[in-house]
């Protein structure tokens, strides 16, 4: 009989699904399914740099650089900066939905 103890290797479950090591396995393995190709709607410089391994060194790299600035950081200062970079993400979204619904109301009204 198999117990679950609650440092048993968290129930069986040893890697977390949002880890980037459990990605890259997962899409590996994808590709190995898939003969190594990418997929057909890739532009040509993409299926060429994707091939090299470089798409996955340089994403791990520049998450591993942000992750340890950010480490070395105060946490207050690292908070804001995010929180920072955050509230730009949205406001600059909410410039651009603004744009595009003018730019549709005068597309419309021309239209008619």
């Amino acid at each position: 009989m198999m117990r679950n103890y609650p440092g048993d290797h968290y129930g069986g479950r040893i890697v977390d699904e949002n880890m980037i090591v459990l990605r890259m396995r997962i899409r590996e393995s994808k590709m190995l399914e898939t003969r190594s190709e990418p997929p057909p709607n890739w532009m040509e410089w993409e299926k060429k740099y994707y091939a090299n391994k470089g798409y996955d060194e340089d994403v791990c790299e520049a998450l591993g650089f942000l992750q340890n600035y950010l480490m070395n950081m105060r946490p207050g200062f690292a908070l804001g900066l995010i929180a920072l970079i955050a509230s730009n993400l949205i406001v600059s979204t909410g410039i651009a939905v603004f744009y595009a619904v003018k730019l549709a109301q005068i597309i419309i009204l021309s239209a008619s």
